[in-house]
């Protein structure tokens, strides 16, 4: 197989995906009552969170959905990796340190070294690896912060 053969049907272009997440809220009940149920277990009130997903969900990023519900960018982190998302500030090698970090196989010094990190992304970095996301808070969300699982490759194949 050449490599004309291998680059035929690819097409290149110069729109950008949009930015944003699938909706697919189908409760009749407020998101804020929804996720009364795990309050205690947020890092922030159950109106921030409802407020910050409701924002997130609407593209924007975790900073301005931070903003717009009235809390430190760190802590939407935190609450949006509650609810399963992906906010870890490390790739795959740089949580492989963190992890070395926890299991105390290299010392803090080290791995924030490694992973060229501030305090403050090392730090969520390590709330991340020790948070597993909430259930509940999960399904109390009913697919507000659903992706759809669409073929990332399907505008580079042909029909």
């Amino acid at each position: 197989m050449s490599l004309d053969d291998i680059a035929a049907g690819l097409a290149v272009t110069t729109t950008q995906s949009e930015r944003g997440v699938a909706v697919a809220d189908r409760t009749e009940t407020p998101l804020v009552e929804r996720l009364e149920p795990v309050a205690d277990d947020l890092p922030c009130t159950p109106a921030a969170a409802a407020t910050l997903v409701e924002s997130y969900a609407d593209g924007a990023s975790i900073g301005d959905a931070a903003r717009a519900a009235n809390v430190a960018a760190v802590t939407a982190a935190k609450t949006l990796h509650l609810f399963g998302e992906d906010t870890s500030p490390l790739g795959p090698t740089g949580r492989d340190i963190v992890r070395d970090w926890l299991d105390a196989r290299i010392s803090r010094t080290d791995a924030k070294t490694l992973t060229k990190t501030d305090d403050d992304a090392f730090a969520l970095a390590v709330y991340v690896e020790t948070h597993d996301p909430l259930p509940v808070a999960e399904t109390a969300l009913d697919s507000l912060l659903a992706v759809e699982q669409a073929d990332p490759l399907s505008d580079a194949r042909s029909g």
